[in-house]
């Protein structure tokens, strides 16, 4: 069973609590934890004073601290806007943690584009459309939604006032992969798409010039992915049945550095 199943049907799980699993996290968006302290004060003035310190260094070390409230479960998604608010990184709630994502890279960009042009350019099926920075939840929970590079939803969404759509709307999701992703948040992710039961999800990997097609979710998983390499086209299963062609997705190179100034 699959972490974010775990969450979904109120299995016990250590690590859906944000305080435990994310004890940094705790830090930078609660701050100071002075009700932690142990044991009475004898001197209520040294027992302010003391109290103060610990505001100044917790303030010190995370200037932002005081911004956030503690994450718990059910207020994850107040954080997430506020973070999304204060930083403009992408954040997304997968399996009771916070995930931010950085801003994308031009050939991050790229490739998004690419494919949904080629998905525009054929005829979806009736009443479906391409959709960048749509985010669908998990259903019944409180917290959990991510926010695929593009999905194909029902042309209603267009209408909604909601900002997180219907899994059960989700035809196929699109991750490109960050260049900083780590693999076991990309199968984590991958995972929680089999739980929520988009039919299709289409992962690509500039990283090494891979990509992989996962369909057919069940108990939490895609039982068939079929892997390929860039330069390789990929089939669409119906009710698609569009071949999206990967010869011009570009390989992350090293970033390039800000040259530095001259003096004078």
């Amino acid at each position: 069973m699959t972490h974010v199943e775990q969450r979904r049907k109120g299995a016990p799980c250590a690590r859906t609590d944000p305080e435990v699993e994310a004890g940094g996290e705790v830090a930078q968006y609660g701050g100071l934890d002075a009700e932690r302290d142990v044991g009475p004060p004898t001197d209520p003035v040294r027992a302010a004073t003391e109290v103060e310190e610990r505001r100044q260094r917790a303030m010190s070390v995370s200037p932002g601290a005081s911004m956030y409230p503690r994450p718990r479960p059910g207020n994850l998604r107040e954080i997430a806007e506020r973070i999304e608010d204060a930083t403009g990184l992408r954040v997304q709630i997968l399996g009771g943690k916070l995930v931010m994502s950085p801003t994308p890279r031009g050939k991050h960009a790229g490739v998004v584009k690419q494919v949904r042009r080629q998905l525009e350019a054929v005829a979806l099926p009736d009443g479906l459309d391409v959709y960048e920075v749509s985010s669908i939840a998990l259903p019944e929970d409180p917290d959990d939604y991510a926010t695929p590079d593009l999905i194909v939803l029902p042309v209603e969404w267009e209408e909604d006032d909601d900002w997180l759509a219907d899994a059960a709307d989700a035809a196929l999701a699109v991750e490109v992969i960050s260049q900083s992703e780590k693999s076991r948040d990309i199968r984590d992710k991958a995972d929680w798409y089999a739980v929520v039961r988009v039919p299709v999800l289409f992962v690509i990997d500039p990283r090494k010039g891979t990509w992989a097609l996962h369909t057919d979710p069940d108990n939490g998983a895609y039982r068939d992915v079929l892997p390929g390499k860039f330069g390789e086209s990929v089939l669409l299963p119906e009710p698609f049945g569009v071949e999206i062609v990967t010869d011009g997705f570009p390989v992350y190179g090293e970033a390039p550095r800000a040259a530095p100034r001259s003096g004078g």
